[in-house]
C-alpha cells in the first residue's frame, strides 16, 4: 500500500482534528517499520517530511483528545528516525512543547501531564525525545539549555511510586544516559547539583526490591538470609533497568578517583558499592545476559573510590559462603571467576578483561585479605618447574601468556597483577613468571637490577615447595623453567678466540645500529635502560687483536 502523503498533508491542514488523526494514524500504520525515508524523488519528499513535522507540531500545541496527542507524537517518532527529517524538531521550542508532553518540562507554570498523566502520551513523548537527541548535536544543546535533566531527575526521585510503568522508568533511564553520555555539562550538573549517585542508588536499590539487614549489607526482600545461589533470579524488566542505571553512573563516576572525597561522599560510595556487591551475586535466566549484567557491574566498580571497594569484603560469613582469613571473599571469587572466563575467551580482551583485571590489582594493592586470597588462587606454592611458566592451563599460565600479548595494555595490565600479587617484590616476579616474561614491566620501572617498587606491603617470607628447592640452583631465571644441559659453545677455545668471537659480535651490533636496524641499549647503575652510543660500541671494539683481524678482511662485507 502507497502512503499518499500528500493527501495527509492536505487533511492536517484543514485543521481539522478528525481528518488529522485519521490521516496521521494512516500514515504511522503505513511507516511503523521504516527507519529512513528516501527513494528516486527524495529531496521532494522529504520537504514534504519536514513539513508534515511542523503541521504535527502546530497540532500539539494547540488543545487535543489523548488519542490524537499520541497519534501526533508517534508520527514524530516514526520522522525523528531519519537524521533529515530533524529540521522542525531540534528548535527550542519544539523541544519545549515534547518535555511538556513527556512531563519532564522545566519552569512550567502548568503542566496538564501532572495531575492525572496519560502514561502512553509520556512514553511517546520520551522516545521521541531519545530519538532526536541521540541524532541531533544541536538537540542535545539545545536539551541542556531546557534543563531536561532536572525535569527526569524529579520524576526519578519518584522511583517507589507504582504510577510510574517500567516503560516511563526505562525510557528516563535511557534520555539520561543519553545526556549525559553526549553532554559532559549535564553528566557533571546530574552528579554535583542533583545528587546523581545518591539519587541513581536508592532507584537501583528500588528495582532490585532490596533490604538492608545491615548498614552496609543488603539483601532481597522476602529472601532475607538465603544464599545467594538460592536467590531467583532477577526479571528481565530489573535487569534493563538496572543495566541503564549502572551506564548512567558510570558516567558521572568516571573521574572519581581523580580527586579525593570526602567523609559523606564516601558514605554515599560505600552505599552504592554495597548495591553492587548484590549485583556481582545476581544472575538471570540468560546467562549471556548475567554476563552482561556483571560487566556493567565491574566497570562501575571500577570507578568507586579506592578506600571504598572494602564493603566488597564486608557480608558475614554463611554457611555456604568462601572464607579466607575470617573474611568473606564470595564476591571477590566471582570477580575471579569473571575475569578467568574474559582471558578464555580471548575476544576483544581491551575492552572486555581490563576492567576486571584493573579492579583486581587494585583491590589487591589496599586489602592484604583480598591480595592474599588472590594470590593463593593464582600464584600458589609454585611446584611445576619443568614447564615453562607461559605454558599450561592454571590462571598463572593463562596470565604469564598476556604478559607478551600484542596490546600493550593487556600486556601492562596482565603484568601489574602479577605484580602486585607478589608484593611489587622483583625476585618474587621473576621466579612465578620468568625473567625474560617480567622484563617489560621492569624495565619500565627501572627495577632490572632487583628490588621493591613500594614499601606499602607486610613483610612475611615467600614459602618454597620442596619441588622449587630441589631444582632451585637448575632454573634458568629468563625463562622461569629447569632446563636441559647444553654444550659450551666455547668450550676448547682459547682465551683470544673466544675475545675475538665476542669483539666480532659486538662490531656486527655496531653495524646494524649505524643503519639504525637496530638500537642497542644498556643498563646504568639504577637499573634503568638507556641509549647505548656508537662512542661505547667504539671503546668495545677498541681491540688490537680485533683490529688486525679488521686490517686483513677490510674490503669484506662482515654483516
Amino acid at each position: 500500500i502507497k502512503m499518499d502523503l500528500k493527501g495527509a498533508i492536505e487533511l492536517l491542514e484543514t485543521g481539522d482534528q478528525d481528518c488529522a488523526l485519521t490521516a496521521l494514524q494512516s500514515f504511522n500504520s503505513q511507516m511503523s517499520h521504516c527507519f529512513t525515508f528516501e527513494n528516486e524523488d527524495g529531496q521532494e519528499r522529504e520537504l514534504c517530511f519536514q513539513h508534515l513535522g511542523e503541521l504535527v507540531l502546530g497540532f500539539l500545541n494547540g488543545d487535543l483528545q489523548p488519542s490524537c496527542q499520541v497519534a501526533c507524537l508517534e508520527t514524530i517518532r516514526i520522522l525523528s528516525r531519519d537524521k533529515k527529517c530533524l529540521g522542525p524538531f531540534i528548535t527550542c521550542s519544539a523541544m519545549s512543547t515534547l518535555a511538556r508532553y513527556a512531563g519532564i518540562a522545566v519552569g512550567e507554570e502548568t503542566c496538564p501531564l501532572s495531575e492525572n498523566p496519560d502514561l502512553e502520551v509520556i512514553v511517546e513523548a520520551l522516545k521521541t525525545i531519545c530519538n532526536i537527541v541521540l541524532y541531533n548535536e544541536t538537540a542535545q544543546v539545545v536539551s541542556a539549555e531546557l534543563q531536561l535533566i532536572k525535569g527526569v531527575a524529579e520524576r526519578l526521585k519518584q522511583c517507589r511510586d507504582p504510577i510510574w510503568t517500567y516503560e516511563v522508568r526505562f525510557f528516563d533511564l535511557r534520555l539520561t544516559f543519553q545526556l549525559t553520555a553526549l553532554r559532559v555539562d549535564v553528566r557533571a550538573q546530574l552528579a554535583k547539583e542533583l545528587h546523581g549517585v545518591s539519587l541513581l542508588g536508592n532507584q537501583l536499590d528500588a528495582t532490585l526490591d532490596l533490604c538492608w539487614p545491615d548498614s552496609l549489607e543488603t539483601a532481597r526482600k522476602g529472601c532475607e538470609g538465603v544464599p545467594s545461589e538460592d536467590l531467583p533470579p532477577l526479571s528481565q524488566q530489573q535487569i534493563e533497568l538496572s543495566m541503564e542505571i549502572l551506564k548512567i553512573l558510570f558516567n558521572i563516576t568516571f573521574d572519581t578517583q581523580r580527586h579525593k572525597v570526602d567523609e559523606e561522599e564516601a558514605a554515599e560510595y560505600r552505599h552504592l558499592g554495597a548495591i553492587l556487591r548484590h549485583c556481582l551475586m545476581s544472575r538471570t535466566e540468560s546467562e549471556q545476559l548475567t554476563e552482561e549484567f556483571h560487566s556493567h557491574t565491574i566497570n562501575l566498580l571500577g570507578n568507586l573510590p579506592l578506600p571504598c571497594l572494602d564493603v566488597l569484603l564486608m557480608p558475614k560469613v554463611q554457611p555456604n559462603s568462601i572464607e579466607y582469613m575470617g573474611v568473606n571473599m564470595d564476591a571477590v571469587h566471582m570477580l575471579l571467576e569473571f575475569m578467568e572466563r574474559r582471558v578464555d575467551r580471548g575476544h576483544k580482551l581491551k575492552e572486555t578483561l581490563i576492567p576486571s583485571l584493573n579492579l583486581l590489582t587494585e583491590s589487591s594493592r589496599i586489602h592484604r585479605e583480598t591480595r592474599k586470597f588472590l594470590r593463593s588462587k593464582v600464584l600458589p606454592p609454585l611446584r611445576d618447574v619443568m614447564n615453562k611458566p607461559e605454558v599450561g592451563n592454571t590462571l598463572r599460565n593463562k596470565l604469564v601468556r598476556l604478559m607478551t600479548h600484542i596490546d600493550t595494555d593487556v600486556k601492562d595490565c596482565a603484568a601489574e597483577f602479577l605484580f602486585v600479587l607478589c608484593k611489587e617484590n622483583v625476585s618474587r616476579f621473576i621466579k612465578y613468571t620468568g625473567y625474560g616474561n617480567a622484563a617489560g614491566l621492569l624495565a619500565a620501572r627501572g627495577l632490572l637490577r632487583g628490588g621493591r617498587d613500594s614499601g606499602i606491603y607486610s613483610e612475611d617470607e615467600d614459602s618454597e615447595t620442596e619441588e622449587y628447592k630441589e631444582f632451585k640452583a637448575r632454573i634458568n631465571p629468563i625463562t622461569g623453567v629447569v632446563e636441559e644441559d647444553r654444550p659450551d659453545p666455547m668450550e676448547g677455545m682459547t682465551e683470544e678466540q673466544k675475545e675475538y668471537e665476542a669483539m666480532k659480535l659486538v662490531q656486527m651490533f655496531d653495524k646494524l645500529s649505524r643503519s639504525s636496524v637496530i638500537q642497542p641499549m644498556q643498563l646504568d647503575m639504577d637499573g634503568n635502560m638507556k641509549e647505548l652510543t656508537t662512542d661505547d660500541l667504539h671503546r668495545l671494539t677498541n681491540n688490537p687483536v680485533l683490529q688486525a683481524e679488521n686490517l686483513n678482511n677490510s674490503d669484506e662485507d662482515e654483516a
